[in-house]
């Protein structure tokens, strides 16, 4: 008997190492380098880390297979991509849109959103919420953005009475970033609901490491088996506060519009200089949390009304998702140029000059126009997102043959571009770990391949917020280093980075803020 399962054991084990070795895409993909491999794993064990070694796992990898290299565990293949050239072929194709297998761990939070979804599905979703950043709404959102940055200054002024103060900068921008998105794109004021927002960022970022740990794990690929783990059930928590928070917002804009009957709706019928989302609410409307701007949750609901092009859980879909990515990249980004600023004194008082040229003007206006002259901080800006960009790599499914320069990579593979290595290769960037925001002047940028800098990915599945994102970055630095001159607490070098979806110190990023006196 026993011999009988033990064979039966050899006989399945025999089989399945050969329907994986023996595959088309395994056959195609022969001639790729990558780490050693186990017969059936794969290279599962490279993996099974904690959050904290893996992107050092990964970078190592990246240095040693560059430029192509291939990883996989059963039926699961990845080709990394790390030389621009390569990821031209991928990012400019409008064939190869459809995002890798390891998004589906997204899905119980976003469902099929405008990062998760694709094919007509996306198409349809990213033409319903382009005109949210067409240039002449971003200039009514810069409104808003300048008061929750004057708001992040005061709190602190007002934390500190005068004297400097060591803020966690994570705890600190997470805070604003979070409710600019929800002043702008969702018509909703956070203030005053700190306990509120404090338990959506912390299930934002428990969501995350969760969705890492499931992916480098096959096991959790089965959904029934995930739902009894701990993770599993610890995910199902998440859900509730990460889905209440943000169905709780969409609640009471549509109360709004059903008790005005719609009509401020119609201000979406028309985009030019001057009907756009800052006009027409009542400004004696009751309930403050009204008294803003039209905003992108009101584009999706006119959708609904208007012909039903999206139903509620399509609203729901792309709230969850402008949530999370409308606030935690771009407090990221602040995050690492915040403390970059902080040890380059030089690059700082550049920028506060910049800055202070338009600041210290009486009845001074931040508007879009002063926020594209200041080109020294945009340049800096640009060089902290190479260095270390919020998003460090994206993924793609192929659902047809790709070819490269060099090799065929075949239907049925998950290909996955390291931007975070791509950003360092000194190849394309001389001395690529040094600060240097001059590599962004017009002259240097035009030696090199379009394909060497994409923050903001690249091709169709660019980044549709990335505009809104550089203003917000711009006004919370110009608004700190007006008012603060910043000083680090920790050595920037010194700090290990953990990558899961979204690029972030492994441990707290502490400045100094000390006031400026007027």
């Amino acid at each position: 008997m026993f011999f009988t399962i033990f064979l039966g054991m050899v006989s399945f084990l025999f089989l399945l190492h050969c329907s994986i070795k023996y595959r088309r895409i395994t056959r195609i993909l022969e001639v790729l380098p990558g780490p050693k491999a186990y017969p059936i794993i794969g290279n599962l064990l490279h993996f099974q880390e904690k959050n904290e070694k893996l992107f050092k796992t990964f970078y190592v990898m990246d240095q040693k297979h560059y430029p192509t290299y291939k990883i996989w565990t059963f039926f699961i293949t990845t080709v990394v991509l790390l030389h621009p050239k390569d990821i031209e072929v991928l990012m400019r194709s409008p064939k190869h849109i459809t995002k890798s297998v390891f998004y589906k761990f997204l899905k119980p939070w976003l469902s099929t959103g405008l990062i998760t979804s694709t094919g007509p599905k996306w198409q349809h979703r990213r033409k319903i919420l382009t005109p949210t950043f067409h240039f002449n709404i971003l200039k009514h959102f810069v409104v808003t953005l300048n008061e929750e940055a004057r708001y992040l200054v005061s709190s602190m002024k007002e934390q500190g009475k005068g004297n400097p103060i060591i803020q966690n900068l994570e705890e600190l921008i997470t805070e604003h970033t979070l409710n600019a998105i929800c002043e702008t794109a969702m018509g909703t004021s956070l203030q005053g609901n700190g306990e509120l927002e404090f338990k959506y960022r912390k299930a934002v970022h428990a969501m995350l490491g969760i969705v890492l740990h499931r992916s480098l794990r096959p096991w959790y690929f089965f959904d029934t088996i995930f739902a009894l783990s701990p993770k599993g059930r610890l995910q199902e928590e998440l859900l509730q506060t990460l889905h209440g928070f943000t169905n709780k917002i969409i609640a009471e804009r549509k109360s709004f519009h059903e008790e005005t009957k719609g009509k401020y709706l119609k201000c979406l019928e028309e985009i030019d200089e001057n009907i756009g989302f800052s006009d027409g609410y009542d400004k004696n409307y009751k309930n403050p949390m009204h008294k803003k701007k039209l905003a992108m949750l009101d584009l999706l609901i006119a959708a609904s009304w208007n012909g039903n092009q999206i139903d509620d859980e399509g609203i729901r879909e792309e709230v969850d998702t402008f949530m999370f990515a409308g606030h935690d990249t771009t407090a990221t980004a602040l995050v690492f140029l915040l403390s970059l600023i902080a040890k380059h004194k030089d690059v700082q008082e550049r920028i506060r000059e910049e800055v202070n040229s338009i600041m210290n003007q009486e009845n001074y206006q931040m508007t879009m126009s002063e926020l594209q002259g200041f080109s020294y901080l945009e340049r800096c800006i640009k060089e902290s997102l190479r260095l270390y960009p919020s998003v460090h790599f994206v993924s793609r499914y192929l659902t047809e043959d790709m070819q490269l320069n060099k090799f065929l990579i075949p239907a049925g593979t998950n290909v996955r571009v390291n931007i975070f290595h791509l950003h360092r290769n000194p190849e394309f960037w001389p001395n690529p770990d040094v600060f240097d925001p001059d590599r962004f002047l017009p002259e240097n940028i035009s030696k090199r391949n379009a394909y060497c800098y994409i923050p903001f990915s690249a091709g169709l599945r660019n980044c549709i917020g990335q505009k809104y994102a550089m203003f917000e970055i711009k006004l919370m630095v110009a608004h700190i280093l007006h008012n603060f001159y910043l000083e680090p607490v920790e050595d920037l070098d010194d700090i290990k980075l953990m990558g899961n979806i979204i690029l972030r110190p492994a441990t707290p990023l502490r400045v100094k803020f000390i006031p400026i006196k007027s």
